[in-house]
């Protein structure tokens, strides 16, 4: 952007997307104070800039300019967002269309009163530059989905459910292991995360406004968020950063939510049980099952074993792992 603003002689410029604006969008030093204070005025919610050039975008036109968008200069200096960019001695306008994927993006050239409005041997320089902006950030965001699916996919191997949001709080991504507890409390609808608690859907959409609010650059310190489920243990959904070309303006990747689902009994290997306690094969398979909350009877009944003998191989096995209660061993397996 600054070697495109130093060969057209313009001030600044900014990336921003047709549906979405965030504080932290890409833009020079030199138009940052006024970026700031577009945000802060909430000038992007009234931009006529969208309002009246992103149908000119998308019904083919690469690029457009103010005189696309006004008829005469004094209906544009009346518009609010061009009164407020006059402070900064801003006043010319240009955005050049691009794609990545499928959402329309614009770069935002702005320039000052002096170096006047582009004309038509400069809008012919730019002409080149959509089908390059729309490769770079295609691919950009192409890289930043595989490295979200890294992420996920290494979470899915150790049986982790994962799913990662945008600031906006879209669903990007979610590994097999969240798709295995999605059901009517727990699942995803028109790209968002929705619980079936209440309070749950409250907390997460706290995260959300805040995230859209906040630098990028800013850590999360976000609480886990417990979803209460009817019928079953709760979930404890804790929020990580996303952090490298997940995090790129295109794809926009912000959080990571790691699911512990408490109701699900996760068994250690028996054989990393023999390993560890030298417990015997008949030990080790009986220890994960009690360790889950079956009782000896239940647990003799699903290893068809008799009761008195299931209780004999509980006594070794809590002498051989120093542990005296079901809830002991539980605890001790668990750190497995």
């Amino acid at each position: 952007m600054e070697e495109i603003c130093s060969a057209l002689s313009t001030k600044g410029a900014a990336l921003l997307q047709s549906d979405v604006r965030t504080p932290e969008i890409p833009r020079t030093p030199s138009v940052d104070d006024f970026i700031k204070s577009y945000f802060k005025n909430n000038l992007h919610i009234v931009d006529v800039r969208a309002s009246r050039g992103v149908p000119l975008l998308l019904t083919g036109r690469s690029i457009i300019t103010d005189q696309n968008l006004f008829a005469t200069e004094r209906e544009m200096m009346h518009d609010p967002l061009y009164a407020h960019a006059a402070n900064w001695k801003l006043r010319w306008w240009a955005g050049v269309g691009f794609f990545a994927g499928t959402s329309l993006w614009a770069l935002a050239l702005q320039r000052t009163s002096q170096e006047g409005p582009f004309q038509a041997s400069e809008m012919q320089a730019l002409a080149f530059l959509p089908t390059r902006l729309t490769e770079t950030a295609t691919l950009s965001k192409a890289v930043g989905r595989q490295t979200l699916l890294a992420a996920t996919n290494a979470l899915d191997l150790v049986q982790k459910p994962a799913i990662a949001l945008s600031r906006q709080g879209l669903v990007l991504e979610f590994n097999s292991a969240a798709s295995r507890i999605f059901n009517d409390e727990i699942r995803v609808s028109n790209k968002r995360l929705v619980f079936r608690d209440r309070e749950a859907n409250r907390a997460l959409g706290a995260f959300i406004d805040r995230s859209r609010s906040t630098s990028d650059a800013a850590a999360l310190s976000v609480l886990p968020i417990v979803v209460r489920r009817e019928n079953s243990a709760p979930v404890v959904m804790q929020i990580m950063p996303v952090d490298g070309a997940a995090r790129s303006p295109f794809l926009g990747a912000r959080a990571l939510l790691i699911l512990n689902d408490l109701g699900s009994a996760r068994n250690a290997d028996p054989r990393l049980l023999r390993q560890i306690f030298d417990l015997t094969v008949a030990e080790a398979r009986l220890a994960p099952l009690i360790a889950a909350g079956a009782s000896p009877e239940k647990a003799a009944e699903m290893l068809g074993i008799a009761r008195e003998t299931a209780r004999k191989q509980l006594k070794s096995i809590f002498a051989k792992t120093d542990t005296h209660r079901q809830s002991e061993l539980a605890s001790l397996l668990s750190r497995l």
